[in-house]
């Protein structure tokens, strides 16, 4: 079935047809690496990881690169108040943002590209732009000149005059225009640089992402992703230098952004001390739950982020993983995994995951009701198979009772041993010693669920 993308650079929901259908290719502006990143940066990785997902299912080969922005003014800041070099800081945290992404279940892309090993690249489209007339040196510094092309603004659906009034420019008297942005600024001693044609100097970060998705993806790629709060100035300037350098080429056949994550209905911000790391988070909920907490929005949207919004969402998992575990004794194919058609015609329709987890809820509940064998081993499997595509489901059922957030600090032993006694004591007939273990347990986070199967423990997540 076909998938259709609302196209933030046409404002409309088009049929998505890729230049090469054997070489799709997509590019997501990924983090600055100068601290963990909050809970808002992982909502674009999460829903795009289901994009790619999805378009790896209609076409044989999809190259999605997302990159890290490991040199910046606000890298420089920490590396200087630290007294570290910039490797310091950015290597410490491009190793913890793969590690929290992957603990989200966002699968690694095919090309991550950092902004410092394309210094050779970055250099060479600024000496093309500034040969075809679209950028000029001035006092060290690089900058494009936004009144050199004409379409600035398209993005955005505004005039660049207007976008300009409302945006932070730098205004600096080497400008010829106060909208022109930097693509090299000089590097003083204490500051990372490169030698260029214009001196010691860095890149600024938007040319970082124009060079890198041609050096990986092409002159014109298929998508290009991010939040919607990178449409201006950083996507638009994307635009503009890429177009030029290319000789009037499109860069990005489709834009996609995803809408901003708020808290309580305000914005997430440093100022308001509502940000919430994920990797902060990840220690206190379990990682699946805060994955479907961010699909359940459709991705154009505002999300709002509530501790109530977390725990609905442990309690769905609870629902389903209890339907498979239910079914644990059904054998299913798991390399051949079926798409239910309605799953998946709900991410064709402009990635639409809420409808597409109404369809998964849906599935449960045909799962809970099935009799038969067959009928519970193909339930079951279309369960599975609808979970794999949006990335939720995939662990082992008692893994998901037994390990909540914090996990390594469960004593299994000792629960097990605690369990032992109580089914002792319970045979026994001892029933005031079998219910204070059950206190016991429960004090420790820990629920127990009396079966003809036996005992079950689960951790009480939160």
């Amino acid at each position: 079935m076909p998938i259709s993308l609302h196209n933030s650079l046409t404002r409309r929901v088009e049929p998505f047809t890729p230049l090469n259908p054997d070489r799709v290719t997509m590019y997501l502006c990924g983090p600055t690496v100068y601290n963990y990143v909050h809970i808002g940066n992982a909502r674009g990785p999460v829903l795009f990881d289901v994009l790619a997902r999805l378009l790896r299912r209609h076409y044989p080969n999809v190259v999605y690169a997302r990159n890290i922005t490991d040199v910046d003014d606000k890298i420089n800041a920490a590396a200087l108040e630290r007294g570290v070099g910039i490797e310091s800081i950015t290597s410490r945290y491009t190793q913890a943002y793969r590690e929290d992404m992957a603990k989200l279940g966002i699968a690694p892309p095919d090309i991550e590209p950092h902004a410092t090993a394309h210094i050779p690249q970055i250099i060479t489209m600024i000496e093309r732009l500034i040969a075809n007339g679209h950028a000029y040196a001035a006092e060290g510094h690089v900058l494009f000149e936004v009144e050199s092309y004409a379409a600035y603004g398209a993005l955005s659906g505004r005039d660049p005059d207007e976008l300009l009034a409302g945006a932070r420019v730098e205004v600096a008297p080497y400008k010829k225009s106060p909208g022109d942005f930097v693509l090299w600024k000089p590097s003083t001693p204490e500051l990372p640089g490169w030698d260029s044609p214009w001196g010691r100097g860095r890149p600024g970060w938007h040319i970082e992402c124009s060079a890198m998705s041609e050096a990986h993806l092409g002159e014109t790629i298929d998508i290009h992703a991010g939040g919607v709060d990178l449409q201006f100035p950083h996507h638009e300037n994307e635009i503009a230098q890429s177009t030029c350098a290319h000789g009037g080429k499109v860069f990005a056949r489709y834009w996609l952004h995803n809408g901003m994550l708020t808290f309580s209905g305000r914005k997430m911000s440093k100022s308001l001390g509502n940000v919430m790391l994920v990797h902060e988070l990840l220690k206190e909920h379990p990682p699946e739950a805060l994955r479907l907490l961010l699909l359940r929005g459709h991705y154009r949207q505002p999300l709002d982020w509530s501790e109530a919004a977390v725990q609905q969402s442990i309690s769905t998992l609870d629902g389903w993983y209890r339907v498979l575990r239910d079914l644990m004794d059904i054998e299913v194919d798991t390399t051949h995994l079926p798409v239910p058609p309605t799953v998946e015609a709900a991410l064709c329709d402009d990635l639409n995951t809420p409808q597409a987890l109404a369809e998964l809820s849906q599935l449960a509940d045909a799962a809970r009701q099935a009799s038969d064998l067959e009928a519970k081993r193909a339930a079951k499997a279309a369960l599975l198979g609808a979970g794999a595509l949006l990335g939720l489901l995939q662990q082992d059922t008692e893994a998901w009772f037994k390990h909540a957030s914090g996990a390594a600090e469960i004593d299994e032993a000792r629960i097990e041993a605690l369990l032992e006694e109580r089914r002792a004591a319970r045979a026994a007939k001892d029933f005031k010693r079998a219910d204070a273990i059950r206190e016991e347990l429960t004090a420790m986070g820990i629920a127990i669920e009396d079966g003809a199967q036996g005992t079950r423990w689960s951790v009480v997540k939160g």
